[in-house]
């Protein structure tokens, strides 16, 4: 597939999607939200449909396209009031990161299914003491043994690692310690669920979504020599390959969402009528509306530019356009869902019109999977050079 933007190939895939997103809608989501399941119809449908894969390989059974085709997806699913978040993690992160570092066994073994639907992989980065600082990152992997086929123990605690319940298996980034420095350098391990002495304990969230948020405790997990993904001293160029996807995809997911609550109102804005006019017609309305559909775009077009350059190989280019993007949508989101809500009035606030749990998700966008704050860090020092505050 092509990645240029525009063209012909991702309009169909953009229309395509969003009549299954349709389809679906809303209402499905919050059904599942409020039975505690799993949206396992669209993630079944989507990957019989090629979605959920189609940035993947095609000798691996995807569709061979990038992050501006699997991007397309998510937001447009999600301006359908139906996204699916696991489609952060698993073809995004996990399934790019096999894609590119992963050995022929491990793409043989992972990437099919990841394309299919029927494999899901979750992944753990966050750790309760590190925060946004991968530099803190306390999960260690020593080797049991000498030699390159020695296992591998790991040992640490994650935070808030989405879909660990119905994934077969989940990324770790664990550190492991360089022979020649004597430093700790990050390394991606895969940990399928049901391996001895990896456990998970559900965290109770005040966010309604489908998929759940887990707290993981990996005590000497042992792993085969290659449950290593990648060089083992690649440290950084390879976990920033799977972050990148991360924050393009986060920035699709918010502009989803900013774009169904925006939806919303403006039909809404339309048909209300308490005056002469419908409220639409006043500019106090109007206005903020026009605001927020003027940000969502602006935020969409630093979405893609951070997907082409990805998708072109440029990894710098991208960290920083996808950092950006991320951000753009974070901010663009909320403030749409705030105005979507503000608009309605008190019909925002009710179960009716499902916007006001909105109000929380659209906070994810703005904190996870990196803090509006870290962006300003990254883009005051990397892309203005100033110095640094830590």
């Amino acid at each position: 597939m092509s990645t240029a933007l525009g063209t012909e190939e991702h309009r169909a895939l953009r229309d395509a999607v969003a009549a299954l997103g349709k389809r679906y809608g809303r209402d499905y989501t919050t059904t599942v939200i409020r039975e505690e399941s799993h949206p396992r119809e669209l993630w079944a449908e989507a990957a019989e449909l090629g979605y959920l894969g189609v940035n993947l390989p095609e000798e691996y059974g995807g569709g061979g396209g990038g992050m501006a085709e699997l991007s397309i997806v998510l937001e447009e699913l999600g301006a359908a009031g139906s996204p699916l978040l696991m489609m952060v993690v698993s073809p995004a992160i996990c399934g790019t990161v096999i894609a590119r570092f992963g050995t022929e066994t491990q793409k043989r073994t992972w990437l099919p299914g990841l394309a299919d639907g029927s494999l899901t992989m979750a992944f753990g980065i966050t750790e309760p003491d590190a925060g946004s600082n991968s530099h803190r990152i306390t999960t260690t992997a020593r080797r049991d043994g000498t030699g390159a086929d020695a296992d591998w123990l790991l040992t640490g605690r994650k935070v808030f690692v989405s879909g660990v319940d119905i994934a077969d298996a989940t990324l770790i980034v664990g550190r492991t310690e360089d022979a020649r420095s004597g430093r700790l350098k990050p390394c991606l391990f895969i940990v399928p669920r049901d391996t001895p002495g990896f456990g998970r304990s559900r965290i109770d969230m005040e966010l309604q979504a489908p998929e759940k948020q887990f707290e993981l405790v990996l005590d000497d997990v042992r792993l085969p020599a290659d449950a290593l993904v990648g060089d083992e001293d690649a440290g950084l160029l390879q976990l920033f390959a799977g972050l990148n996807p991360e924050r393009i995809m986060t920035a699709a997911f918010g502009i989803g969402m900013g774009r169904y609550a925006l939806a919303r109102a403006v039909d809404y804005a339309k048909t209300r009528q308490v005056w002469k006019e419908p409220i639409g017609a006043h500019q106090a309305i109007a206005h903020p509306l026009a605001q927020a559909h003027i940000e969502l775009e602006l935020a969409r077009l630093m979405m893609q530019k951070a997907a082409r350059l990805y998708d072109e190989g440029d990894d710098i280019g991208a960290g920083e356009a996808a950092n950006m993007a991320k951000y753009a949508a974070g901010e663009a989101c909320v403030k749409a869902v705030d105005q979507a809500v503000h608009t309605l009035g008190g019909n925002g606030l009710t179960r009716e019109y499902g916007l006001a749990s909105l109000i929380t998700a659209a906070r994810v966008a703005r904190i996870a999977p990196v803090s509006r704050e870290m962006i300003l860090n990254y883009v005051s020092h990397q892309s203005l050079g100033l110095p640094k505050s830590y």
